[in-house]
This record gives C-alpha cells, sequence and structure tokens, in this order.
C-alpha cells in the first residue's frame, strides 16, 4: 500500500520555522520524485517545491524561494520541507506527492502527481 505521510506542521508566528517531513512507503522511492504543494482555503493548490529521484535537482516557487529547503533522506524514504523566515501568506495545508517521471532528473510544479499525502497544517500567526 501507498503511503505519505506528513508532519511537522503547526502554529508559529512570522519570521518563525518549521520542518515538515513526508515519510513515505509502498512505492521505489529511489525512482520517484516528491514536490510539496499547499493550499490555503478559497485558492487553488501551489507547487511550493520539488527534489528529483536521487535529489538531483530541487526547484522552488517564486514565492517561496530562498527560505524554503527541500531535502532528502533515502535511507529513511523521507523527504523534508524547511521553512524559514514564515509569513502569515504561507499559512495553508501542506501535501507531499510522489511522481514517476519519464526524466528521472526532472521534478514538477504541477499538481499532475500519481500519489498524495493527506496534508498537515501550517499556520503563520502576524
Amino acid at each position: 500500500e501507498v503511503q505519505l505521510v506528513e508532519s511537522g506542521g503547526g502554529l508559529v508566528q512570522a519570521g518563525g520555522s518549521l520542518r515538515l517531513s513526508c515519510k513515505t512507503s509502498g512505492f521505489a522511492f529511489d525512482d520517484y520524485a516528491i514536490g510539496w504543494f499547499r493550499q490555503a482555503p478559497g485558492k487553488v493548490r501551489e507547487g511550493v517545491s520539488c527534489i528529483s529521484s536521487g535529489g538531483g535537482n530541487r526547484y522552488y516557487s517564486n514565492s517561496v524561494k530562498g527560505r524554503f529547503t527541500i531535502s532528502s533522506d533515502n535511507a529513511k524514504k523521507t523527504v523534508y520541507l524547511q521553512m524559514n523566515s514564515l509569513k502569515p501568506e504561507d499559512t495553508a495545508i501542506y501535501y507531499c506527492a510522489a511522481d514517476n517521471p519519464t526524466d528521472p532528473s526532472s521534478c514538477k510544479l504541477a499538481p499532475w502527481y500519481d500519489y498524495w499525502g493527506q496534508g498537515t497544517q501550517v499556520t503563520v500567526s502576524s
């Protein structure tokens, strides 16, 4: 059974930090790109960051570039999203997702992924 389980969300003041984790199981982790997405109430799901299989390439949306860092631990089949300098507009439910791309060196910020987690709430107070 494929599972992606997010954790690490919570309530933090503006300027603070959180580290999200996405623990995966049930698929060949080394062959999959992992993406982080977020969705705020009334807004469309937004791609935040992604990491290609093997971790060779990483991409960030303009809204988080320089503040968020994605990383992976292949031994633990877990991907992390370190979020620094958080802003109230970062408030959303954060999801991780897995994609088996044709090009293993690529990943995408569009939400066309094969598997999704249930999400974790991040709330940033002003």
